[in-house]
């Protein structure tokens, strides 16, 4: 028994941080005790596979993250408690499904009523029941600025979908919110938001679509009131956003996501170009004399339309502003996975983004960093992108300078988090290891008699791991977050 338990635990260390690599105690046995056999991500994949690994599976990483990492006690599980996650479901916890495919747990297993989907259910909710008001004629001003309020609802979901704006917002709730006097309550629903803002944009991106045909169908009755130009540029306008949502539809986007992305982005740029003209011929248009005799700088001032689509722009543009060309090094220890190393620290939780041909497609990745002189990522070898990095590894990627927030990051606003991850996930948590001081002077030592339990479980594995886990734990109260795979 004793040599079965030395097998099944291992040692490690980074940069003087030593952690053991276990089973963890806190789950139930039904979760960690059989292997997930759902298909890697390319972020999420096991970089070695030796006899040892294939014999008793992957073993998950389970590290404690807290304020005083030199003090914590050694094999301290977590126990239990009311859950605050923002979700109210079953807790009880859900078996193993070994034979689903990774596509079917990705579309079928985010549940009914998740924060991402109740978002997108509030907000275009919201923007219905004004569109129905507007056709009763009991809200004239979205009567007769329907195209107005659409552009508002483009606006919201750019900056839901804002790297920059995103990275300011995680960053003021990790600020306000990451004290230890803060309830947890309102840090997990706050956790639960910023995780889910996807909704936001989808609801918006939908809600734009059905403002605009109600405003062109009012252009068209009114017909007298708008130039054929006008009502060209709206209906380009709309058969746009109209593309660009049916391809961010779940079963396409994972299914095709390249065409997802390509034409997501271009349709976008594409409608933006567009939207422009759009405010500029409205803003100039006289019907009187059927000409645009009232196009003037001082005009378009007083339009808020102008000033809308402007910021709208800006949000778009700041992210390709950053971008450059960059060396990197990069290592393949294995046929598994790539090593891309850069120059330059990086704060830890962040992610960020490479490209080969950045007008073709981006690939996300976490950063590993001591915050110092550089940084890496670890890139599964699993799609088209990441194993050509293993085949024929370039000497130069295309970055964006803007690095960008995610689940990780929120990490900071914790006391104390327990970290699980899987194959190259652990690449999502390395940067806590090699930053173990983290926010030390903002929050200050915590003494061994003040020490909490773990508050939080947050974990990055392929689909069905990382459903597992989430499951698992909330199924004993306590709170944890995964991969939402939204994008």
């Amino acid at each position: 028994m004793e040599s079965l338990n030395e097998e099944n635990t291992r040692s490690s260390s980074c940069r003087g941080v030593s952690f053991e690599i276990r089973a963890p105690e806190v789950f139930p046995e039904p979760v960690h005790s059989q292997r997930l056999l759902s298909r890697s991500s390319s972020h999420f994949c096991d970089v070695e596979r030796d006899d040892e690994d294939e014999k008793h599976g992957p073993l998950p990483i389970f590290q404690e993250v807290s304020n005083d990492l030199e003090k914590q006690q050694p094999g301290q599980a977590l126990e239990p408690r009311e859950q605050h996650t923002g979700d109210k479901g079953d807790r009880s916890v859900t078996p193993v499904k070994t034979n689903e495919s990774r596509l079917s747990i990705i579309l079928l297993d985010q549940g009914l009523f998740t924060v991402y989907k109740r978002l997108f259910a509030v907000f275009f909710t919201v923007n219905m029941a004004a569109l129905v008001l507007a056709i009763a004629g009991n809200f004239s001003y979205a009567e007769r600025k329907a195209a107005t309020f659409a552009i508002y609802n483009v606006l919201v979901l750019t900056l839901c979908r804002s790297e920059a704006f995103l990275r300011l917002v995680f960053w003021c709730s990790v600020k306000a919110l990451g004290r230890p006097w803060v309830p947890l309550r309102m840090k997990t629903a706050t956790t639960s938001f910023l995780q889910s803002v996807g909704g936001i944009h989808s609801s918006c991106g939908v809600s734009s679509v059905a403002w605009l045909i109600y405003a062109l169908v009012r252009t068209l009755k009114h017909r007298h009131n708008a130039s054929p130009e006008i009502i060209a540029v709206a209906s380009a306008i709309l058969s746009l956003l109209f593309v660009s949502c049916l391809v961010s539809f779940p079963l396409v986007r994972h299914l095709h996501h390249n065409v997802f992305e390509r034409t997501h982005r271009f349709a976008g740029w594409t409608a933006l170009a567009l939207l422009w003209v759009f405010v500029v011929l409205t803003a100039g248009y006289d019907p009187k004399s059927e000409s645009y005799d009232k196009l003037n700088a001082s005009r378009l001032a007083k339009q808020q339309e102008i000033w809308l689509t402007l910021l709208v722009t800006l949000l778009t543009v700041l992210p390709w502003v950053t971008v450059k060309r960059v060396s990197v090094s990069v290592a393949s220890p294995s046929g598994h996975a790539s090593i891309i190393k850069f120059a330059g620290g990086v704060k830890a939780g962040l992610l960020g983004r490479i490209s080969r041909s950045p007008l073709s497609e981006w690939h996300a990745f976490a950063i590993i960093s001591d915050n110092k002189e550089g940084h890496m990522m670890l890139a599964g070898a699993v799609g088209d992108f990441t194993r050509g990095l293993v085949s024929d590894p370039p000497s130069h990627l295309w970055v964006r300078g803007v690095h960008f927030a995610g689940l990780p990051y929120l990490v900071h606003m914790y006391n104390r988090a327990v970290l699980v991850a899987t194959g190259s996930g652990i690449a999502v948590f390395l940067s806590f290891l090699l930053q173990p001081e983290g926010d030390h002077p903002r929050h200050g030592r915590i003494r061994p008699s003040e020490q909490m339990e773990g508050e939080v479980v947050v974990v990055t594995s392929n689909p069905q791991g990382s459903r597992d886990v989430v499951d698992a734990c909330r199924g004993e109260g306590i709170a944890a977050f995964g991969p939402i795979w939204d994008s």
